[in-house]
């Protein structure tokens, strides 16, 4: 089973705060974990949003909007592609994962469809 594990956006990680040495070296143990376990397939951080840019779709028109964009809570900071044999090894998984903010954070894990899904 593939999952998408997705970092939650807070106020420091959107303002551009980068994690503590101590933190970089607890989050690449923990990714040295998951690579020997055969987990890890892929994973980053990503820059703020005030780095990104959004285009809506409407019909034919597409239009772009530049970030930063509101609403912390619903934004992604980073990101792991795992595999795993089921969602409760994800959750156990994440359980063992160093807090990626400073102050209080957020995980959300979700599976990926696969193509025995459509049939």
């Amino acid at each position: 089973m593939r999952v998408m594990v997705l970092v939650k956006a807070t106020e420091d990680s959107e303002a551009g705060t980068l994690p503590t040495p101590e933190l970089i070296e607890a989050m690449g143990k923990f990714n040295e974990a998951l690579i020997e376990a055969g987990v890890l397939k892929d994973g980053d951080g990503l820059k703020p949003t005030s780095h990104g840019k959004r285009v809506l779709f409407s019909g034919a028109d597409r239009t772009v909007v530049d970030g930063p964009f509101a609403g912390t809570k619903e934004l992604i900071a980073g990101f792991w592609l795992w595999e795993v044999k089921d969602m409760d090894e994800a959750v156990a998984w994440v359980k063992r994962c160093p807090n990626p903010m400073p102050g209080p954070s957020e995980v959300e894990i979700r599976p990926l469809y696969e193509a025995s899904d459509f049939m």
